[in-house]
């Protein structure tokens, strides 16, 4: 087993705590099912969200879904001029067998266009 780093991102309509919890739960569950990953892989997990969202944490609806184990940590992307609005990203550092080749990064909602070299 190694330790991985796998990058996520998604993109909500409005600041909204449901569409939040409904979104970041669609990113880990996608990011999981994409690399194999149980709960008990994850060592833990970095969200960040631009300025324009504040109605919640990610790690809350993180937590929401059965990550309540995995430590979480919540910050604010820095303000890039004409960056990306409404976004959520995540860190998700794991252990796995996969090598980083193998490893499947995960962007939804529109967010393919911060890593094209990334998003599958």
């Amino acid at each position: 087993m190694s330790v991985r780093g796998i990058r996520g991102a998604t993109q909500i309509e409005r600041d909204d705590a449901g569409l939040m919890q409904e979104a970041v739960v669609e990113l880990m569950e996608e990011l999981m099912r994409a690399n194999s990953l149980k709960a008990e892989d994850l060592i833990s997990v970095i969200f960040t969200v631009t300025n324009d969202l504040t109605s919640d944490f990610p790690a809350a609806s993180a937590r929401a879904m059965g990550l309540g184990n995995v430590p979480l940590l919540c910050s604010t992307e820095i303000p890039v001029p004409n960056s990306l609005p409404r976004t959520i990203r995540s860190l998700v550092h794991c252990e796995t067998s996969r090598n980083q080749k193998q490893i499947a990064h995960t962007y939804l909602r529109g967010t393919s266009v911060l890593r094209k070299d990334l998003a599958q």
